[in-house]
């Protein structure tokens, strides 16, 4: 078995982690020292500028298709961008990305849309989430009622993600009570900010924060339903199932940049005339680390082929996010129990991904989401103990 990155996957991969080290961390400290001022982290501008500078490096659009001025890169390429961008706590991502599901959209939503998303001149969010339908997302509530050639939607969507800026929303609603969310009654739309919907910032213990997305009888064109009448869950399971590999490639770099530190901090700091590194209680806590660091990297690698080789991801997705958000917080834990309470202050990033690790065992799919859904897959039969290996 060959595990080694191909030349090209090994020079796109170090380009993406030079841009990353030249151009965004350099900007930690000023970001740091805004949050502890109760400021946002970058302004969006600096963000923008970021990814304009990132894109004359030819970073643009990693999963776009070509057709649209993307690099449509593998989703192995892709997880290992993904893993250089997380070393940084900036909230940097490379442009040139729309939404997967709104490639559904027809050829005037594409131009009103999806295109004005790729360069960057339009925010999206995608709610489906409802104050009673967080993992349970069969049980959302919000209404779209047709009247004439308009639909009034009628509801509230909670903890979504650009919630708070985002000009146009893709909202799914139920259309058709009797057949059921899963049955088709649910439809997806695209819904201007304009046409009445309203956000309201959701304070968290990170730094930023989602929003609540109020619906009082809102008009939306007919012309306005994204993909098919009646596909509006489906719409959301797939937008929802692509972020279960790249969430937890984005671990992978806060876990590796944060057990350096580690490292490095194991063998500077004395204590008691020597430094913390010889010490047993650290060494096992970084063994420990590494361990589950690389253990993470081959299952979210795994996860990322699976769909490379156009087979169903969700299975190995789902462990993948599994593992990889536990071993993030692990690690995290780990590193500012090193740091001691130095760990502990905002003078270094620890805190701050402390805070910002512990969602990734919550959104996009909780723990126990991921658990039900391996153990159903072997339950049923739908997998088999070895995966593609057995």
């Amino acid at each position: 078995m060959d595990f080694s990155l191909t030349d090209e996957e090994r020079a796109i991969r170090d380009t993406a982690r030079q841009f990353i080290t030249r151009e965004v961390m350099p900007l930690e400290q000023e970001a740091l020292l805004r949050e502890r001022r109760q400021e946002p982290g970058l302004e969006r501008g600096v963000l923008r500028e970021l990814q304009l500078k990132a894109k004359k490096f030819g970073f643009w659009g990693l999963s776009t298709p070509e057709e649209y001025g993307g690099m449509n890169l593998p989703a192995v390429l892709q997880s290992l961008i993904w893993t250089e961008v997380g070393r940084t706590f900036i909230q940097f991502r490379f442009g040139g990305e729309a939404d997967n599901i709104l490639y559904y959209a027809n050829e005037e939503q594409k131009k009103e849309y999806l295109l004005p998303t790729i360069e960057g001149e339009r925010i999206s969010c995608f709610a489906i989430t409802e104050p009673g339908a967080g993992s349970d997302a069969a049980n959302i509530k919000l209404r779209a009622r047709r009247d004439g050639d308009d639909w009034v939607l009628t509801g509230e969507k909670t903890f979504i993600t650009n919630g708070n800026d985002a000009d146009f929303a893709m909202v799914v609603a139920v259309t058709d009570p009797e057949k059921g969310v899963r049955g088709g009654g649910t439809t997806a739309f695209l819904v201007d900010r304009s046409m009445g919907w309203r956000s309201e910032f959701i304070q968290t213990m990170g730094e930023g924060g989602p929003a609540a997305l109020v619906f009082d009888d809102v008009r939306v064109p007919h012309r306005n339903v994204l993909g098919e009448i009646g596909k509006g869950f489906q719409l959301g399971m797939e937008w929802i199932g692509k972020g279960r590999y790249i969430i937890p490639s984005t671990a992978l770099g806060i876990a590796e940049r944060a057990l350096g530190m580690a490292v490095e901090y194991a063998n500077t700091r004395e204590t008691f005339g020597k430094k913390i590194g010889e010490n047993q209680a650290i060494q096992w806590m970084l063994a420990d680390s590494e361990v589950e660091l690389e253990a993470a990297r081959w299952l979210i690698l795994k996860a990322a082929w699976t769909v490379d080789q156009g087979w169903d991801p969700r299975h190995a997705s789902s462990m993948a996010k599994l593992y990889g958000a536990a071993m993030v917080n692990d690690v995290v834990d780990r590193v500012m129990q090193i740091h001691g309470g130095m760990g502990y202050t905002r003078e270094l990033p620890i805190e701050r991904w402390y805070r910002q690790v512990r969602l990734m065992r919550i959104y996009e799919g909780t723990d126990e989401m991921q658990r039900l859904i391996i153990s159903r897959d072997l339950l049923r039969g739908y997998t088999k103990i070895g995966g593609h290996l057995a």
